[in-house]
């Protein structure tokens, strides 16, 4: 084997991770139908199961920005070669 970097090949940070539980909360809650597959309790008269689902439209929206400023404080982060902590105007 040859001694040189493996290209392409990330590192699995904290904040990675975190990115990643944000873009997965909203599949994982919209593809476990049981949970919210009922009518009760209503809202302004809407059924839970529609007003649930226009919940996540806002959650999911709030965790994708999220996840894209966490993601461009790390590319920052790896650009400068330290940590993007603090003090640094965007």
């Amino acid at each position: 084997m040859s001694d040189a970097p493996e290209v392409g090949r990330g590192t699995v940070t904290p904040i990675r991770v975190v990115i990643g539980l944000c873009l997965v909360a909203p599949f994982v809650a919209m593809l476990w139908v049981g949970s919210y597959a009922k009518t009760d309790p209503t809202f302004i008269g809407i059924p839970f199961f529609y007003w649930y689902q226009m919940l996540w439209v806002i959650i999911s929206t709030a965790l994708t920005m999220i996840a894209y400023r966490l993601w461009q404080h790390d590319q920052r982060g790896r650009r400068t070669g330290a940590p993007a902590e603090g003090g640094a105007a965007e």
